[in-house]
């Protein structure tokens, strides 16, 4: 699709619309079921009166995502999504009856289990994925939206309103709001296993937890996201002020928080020079969905690489190295992060009173 011309409103996400005028009121068709090779799977447009031979006819909504990621990836997966939420919001939240997925025109036929139930949570049922029966016979679709691009386009503004609709309906699906009452200041360490993990935890914790017990009402909790179901982890979130993390997938769920929550991001050594600007998506993931990026740490020390440190094949030695930690950095952090916190719960407090959930703009 890429000879036709999406739709770009300043401010909003980029996508095409089947029929529109912009198709001259024709319908997306679609052939093929390759999962391998996208030079196999191809388009076609037609007039509602005029179908290709033996084709089939889905009626009501499809939206179609073309993916330069994957749909396994939390992160990579939500950025994805996040535009058909967009749309359906200035669309009078419209639903989907199904959805096609394309990874670089390649077809995918399923999602990672923290983005579906996600989808499901937001459009209050689970997706359904179009099979293509075999490679010659067409489907066309009453109405189609496609998005190429990803959130490009989209104001922050935008970007936040769609977050504060995935934030509020995933409490509405996990019933999240009526459960156990909020630390006044919750503090949550999320793990990893393996890869990018602290080398010691132990250590790691234990500076938290001191600068946690300083502050009057707050409360540590210590998390490994694997290990969480995905209502667990939207609660974990929704109980969560201050976010400390190495960099990874499961910081994707810093959408989950309240609004004005702070995100405390780690990463191991050399990923500043070799890492290229995808480092940096929770930094932009924060300020999308309101929340305050505190800034990263990053470890100076680590496995030794055979090539200048500027040499790209170093990443292969980095990227899934362990990391360290610096006792009286992390303490300092902690404190000055803890100490906003607590001022800005004061005020709110003072002013509003704790944020309550209220009903889901869809």
């Amino acid at each position: 699709m890429s000879s036709l011309y999406d739709n770009q409103t300043k401010g909003e996400v980029q996508y095409q619309e089947f029929p529109s005028e912009s198709s001259r009121e024709r319908l997306l068709c679609l052939k093929g079921f390759d999962k391998h090779d996208g030079s196999w799977n191809y388009y076609a447009l037609a007039w509602p009166q005029a179908l290709p031979v033996n084709a089939s006819l889905q009626e009501g909504l499809t939206f179609v995502s073309y993916n330069h990621y994957d749909y396994g990836n939390m992160w990579h997966g939500l950025s994805a999504m996040v535009p058909f939420v967009a749309w359906s919001l200035r669309n009078q939240c419209e639903k989907p009856h199904r959805w096609v997925l394309y990874h670089w025109g390649e077809l995918r036929f399923n999602m990672g289990t923290w983005l579906k139930e996600i989808i499901t949570a937001t459009y209050d049922q689970e997706p359904e994925f179009v099979r293509f029966g075999d490679e010659n016979t067409p489907v066309c679709f009453e109405k189609a939206v496609v998005m190429r691009h990803n959130e490009g386009g989209m104001s922050r503004e935008r970007r936040i309103e769609v977050f504060d609709l995935i934030r509020c309906k995933a409490r509405s699906y996990c019933n999240s709001s009526s459960k156990t009452s909020k630390p006044r200041i919750g503090m949550t360490l999320l793990m990893r296993s393996g890869p990018r993990s602290f080398k010691n935890i132990s250590a790691v914790t234990n500076v938290f937890k001191r600068e946690c017990k300083r502050v009057e009402g707050c409360e540590l909790k210590i998390a490994y996201s694997n290990n969480l179901r995905f209502c667990e982890q939207v609660e974990l979130m929704r109980n969560t002020d201050v976010l400390v993390s190495p960099h990874g997938a499961q910081l994707t769920n810093l959408v989950l928080m309240d609004r004005n929550s702070s995100v405390m991001e780690f990463y191991p050594k050399g990923w500043l020079k070799l890492a290229g600007v995808g480092q940096f998506v929770y930094q932009w993931g924060a300020n999308w969905s309101g929340m305050k990026h505190e800034g990263a740490w990053r470890d100076p020390f680590g496995e030794t690489c055979q090539f200048p440190d500027t040499d790209r094949r170093c990443m292969s030695v980095y990227k899934n190295a362990k990391i360290g930690y610096n006792e009286t950095y992390f303490g300092d952090w902690a404190r000055s992060v803890l100490e906003r916190v607590k001022k800005m719960k004061d005020v709110v407090e003072r002013n509003h009173g704790y944020e309550s959930l209220d009903g889901c703009m869809c």
